[in-house]
């Protein structure tokens, strides 16, 4: 069976499946030639830089921003971003990594930058040759963002930063970050205003790296007297909470997508490890509890992934806002493809546990999914509040 069979549901065409097929391929080749057998963990930054250039060598950074700029669509187009992330995330967590966050990076910039800052940056991100970055998260503004403290003042002209940013994907390595900073407009989140502010710009350093249990680039920022020019401000002062919300909005299938990315990897390995290993005179796989477990990890699947396409096929196609749809499919798909893991990893017993296993990435990798782009409870809250909303 094709490695992409699964796109045949109709929520795809068929240059959707000829995509996946394309990139599903190039990946495969890709993934040993960026990270050498080692999934980028003895230079995490080193491998991010090498998958940002590699994709966009490839032309497939191309679909993370608008056509006129470098890109393949007029507008974003969800379908492409879903396959993309769950082909990447099937061969390497770093590759998915690397893709999402020049969407996310410089999505701001896509929906409410003005042309300048678009052809200053956009085609730069498409090639690769410029690396993305989305510094929204700080010490004590996580899924809080009203209680944002990061602050930018306009005087004769600039802006200047003032305060932190933590866990900010590609934190040391991008060349341009979208900050978003309380600039007091109204209480609360209708006060943040987003900026562009690129690296090398006085005041501003990566303080800290992070590290994590699945390797990625993320670093602590500090802004101490930061000064940009007011024209790198993104859309409309106090603006920056939506601009931050519409950007999420339209990569939140895309963290469901690595989740099924990753779960159907866990799967094949599973399936590859029932059928190869022998015990009690027969094969794990002749266990009826073991064809118990496969049957609820390729159910978990099947239903992350109706919710995750359809969420995106509501977005292609109706044009319509997909808050609700997008937080089904990513609290479904990461929660789901934990289980999925679990299983898998317990399949392989003592060697699943190993450093260096393909399940024992895949175990590190998925538990971030489940907090990053709003933890399982915020998109609980999310689903909640919008079927109320609905009843009024």
């Amino acid at each position: 069976m094709s490695r992409t069979a699964h796109l045949g549901l109709p929520f795809f065409e068929a240059q959707h499946r000829a995509f996946a097929d394309e990139l599903d391929q190039w990946a495969r080749r890709a993934a040993d030639e960026v990270e050498g057998g080692d999934a980028g963990h003895a230079d995490v930054d080193a491998a991010c830089v090498r998958w940002v250039r590699a994709l966009g060598a490839g032309g497939y950074l191309r679909h993370c921003v608008p056509a006129g700029f470098g890109g393949a669509h007029e507008v974003l187009q969800s379908r492409y971003l879903v396959i993309a992330r769950e082909t990447l995330a099937r061969h390497s967590g770093l590759a998915d990594f690397a893709f999402t966050m020049q969407g996310l990076g410089s999505g701001p910039i896509t929906l409410a930058g003005s042309d300048e800052l678009k052809r200053r940056h956009l085609p730069r991100v498409a090639e690769g040759a410029a690396i993305a970055a989305f510094a929204l998260t700080e010490p004590e503004a996580g899924s809080d963002v009203a209680a944002m403290s990061t602050s930018a003042r306009l005087e004769r002209g600039h802006y200047l930063l003032e305060g932190e940013k933590t866990f900010i994907s590609n934190g040391g390595i991008a060349d341009l970050y979208v900050v978003f900073a309380r600039t007091g407009e109204a209480p609360g989140a209708r006060g943040i205003s987003a900026f562009v502010v690129e690296a090398g710009t006085p005041g501003f350093d990566a303080a800290e790296r992070i590290e994590v249990v699945a390797p990625h680039p993320l670093a602590r920022l500090r802004f101490q007297s930061c000064r940009i020019p007011a024209a790198q401000l993104i859309g409309t002062p106090g603006e920056g909470f939506k601009i931050a919300m519409r950007t999420l909005d339209i990569f939140r299938a895309g963290v469901a997508a690595a989740a099924l990315g990753f779960a159907r990897r866990a799967l094949d390995e599973a399936l590859i490890r029932a059928k190869s290993r022998k015990m009690f005179g027969q094969t794990l796989a002749d266990f009826q509890l073991t064809q118990a477990a496969l049957a609820d990890m390729a159910l978990e699947i099947d239903a992350a992934a109706l919710l995750t396409y359809r969420a995106a096929w509501l977005r292609d196609v109706e044009g319509v806002a997909t808050t609700r749809e997008a937080a089904m499919a990513k609290m479904a798909a990461t929660e789901g493809a934990q289980r999925v893991i679990d299983r898998a990893v317990q399949m392989f017993g003592g060697l699943g546990v190993g450093v260096g296993s393909v399940v024992e990435r895949l175990y590190r990798e998925i538990r971030p999914l489940r907090i990053y782009e709003g933890a399982t409870e915020v998109q609980k809250l999310i689903i909640g509040r919008d079927l109320l909303k609905e009843r009024n």
